[in-house]
């Protein structure tokens, strides 16, 4: 979510970030993963894996949830997401 709103306020202003947050809030099936020190180690990992691009520690964290979910499609306007083979929607 941190990134997702970062992307509306640095492409349109505060007030779209600000929608943002609030459309994220109102999704019931939304559920937010907790970057905790064994998800830290799986990020590490990616990282590494991946260390000839300009891999961020959140986009490693978000690959490494949509590997363990087995996820099908992801909606991203970062290109880093999928380097694990998902394909992007966005």
């Amino acid at each position: 979510m941190p990134k997702g709103h970062g992307w509306f306020l640095r492409r349109y202003d505060q007030h779209r970030a600000v929608q943002f947050l609030a459309f994220v809030a109102a999704l019931p099936a939304l559920t937010m993963e907790a970057f905790d020190s064994a998800g830290l180690d799986r990020a590490g990992r990616i990282v590494k894996k991946y260390s000839d691009q300009k891999l961020t520690l959140a986009d490693a964290h978000g690959l490494s949830i949509m590997q363990s979910r087995k996820t099908s499609v992801c909606w991203s306007t970062d290109r880093h997401l999928g380097l694990g083979g998902v394909p992007l929607v966005g």
